[in-house]
């Protein structure tokens, strides 16, 4: 997610913060606009699933999702009360969770952004870069295990994906194989080396594995001397791609061990279902 939509995603929630009881809150109207839901029935729909998900974790609900009225300006200049509610971070973080962060960066942002306690711009850019990498991986590892059974239909066993691999990261890594960049980022015996590599090489060789899968079938390639031909044809462009644009991905640093950063955001997680702030006497000029 780039740096721009994270600033004006930030500058966003914070201005649609508001405190009830001293609670922080926000607006379930202005929730909806922020997050990308254009009816407000279908905003309900993800409600009640939160809501729903809010119960079976043992929260009342009437402590994070409050009924409220809200006056909203008419073309006129008059004034109309509308249905709205008052939500706690907890439902907030509730409602995130219910959306696809695939599909809208404003619930990948929400997500991350009710999950910390503390409102803190810097702190949500490096989760959502966490976040990010392990999406990465998760996504190479999909990859990858699609191009093993492609390839095994073709006449190729496991330990020919292996060599196929190995000789696409050489091409990849300017004559490094897997076991070489192995050895330059000090990867643990027994890890595989894409947990240890930043996001944008990780990308790197989701794509060309991507390309590889398209193209054994588009072209019908049988066996492994052909299909690690395209292989490698496929990482030396990616690395042509790379190389133009100043990256040389062999010099790049290792990462932080990807295992590390995932049971760090379930932990971020978990910390966030935990003990909420709850909304337990709305004020009479809220009703």
């Amino acid at each position: 997610m780039k740096k721009e939509l994270i600033d004006e995603l930030f500058q966003k929630f914070e201005a649609a913060c508001y405190r009830l009881e001293d609670i922080e809150c926000w607006s379930a109207r202005e929730l909806q606009v922020i997050l990308g839901y254009a009816d407000w029935r279908n905003f309900l729909h993800a409600i009640d699933k939160a809501k729903n998900a809010c119960e079976s974790a043992g929260e009342k609900v009437e402590h994070h999702f409050v009924d409220v009225n809200k006056m909203v300006e008419l073309g006129s200049g008059s004034q109309r009360r509308i249905d709205d509610m008052a939500l706690t971070r907890y439902a907030c973080y509730l409602i995130a969770q219910n959306g696809d962060p695939t599909k809208k960066p404003e619930i990948a942002f929400a997500q991350t952004y009710f999950a910390f306690q503390t409102r803190k711009q810097e702190l949500i850019e490096q989760r959502l870069l966490d976040r990010d990498r392990v999406s990465a991986r998760e996504k190479l590892s999909k990859t990858e295990n699609k191009l093993s059974g492609i390839i095994y239909e073709r006449g190729v066993n496991e330990q020919g994906f292996a060599v196929i691999r190995s000789e696409g990261d050489k091409a990849l890594f300017g004559g490094r194989n897997t076991h070489d960049m192995k050895r330059t980022l000090a990867v643990p015996d027994g890890r595989p080396l894409a947990d240890f590599l930043p996001t944008l090489t990780i990308k790197a060789k989701d794509f060309a594995a991507e390309l590889t899968s398209h193209n054994v079938v588009d072209k019908n390639l049988q066996g492994q001397n052909a299909i690690q031909r395209e292989h490698v044809d496929n990482n030396l462009a990616v690395r042509k791609i790379l190389q133009e644009r100043g990256v040389q991905p062999e010099a790049l640093p290792p990462a932080e061990d990807v295992r590390k950063v995932e049971r760090r955001l379930k932990s971020d997680d978990k910390k966030a279902l935990k003990k909420p702030d709850k909304i337990k006497k709305l004020p009479p000029e809220h009703l």
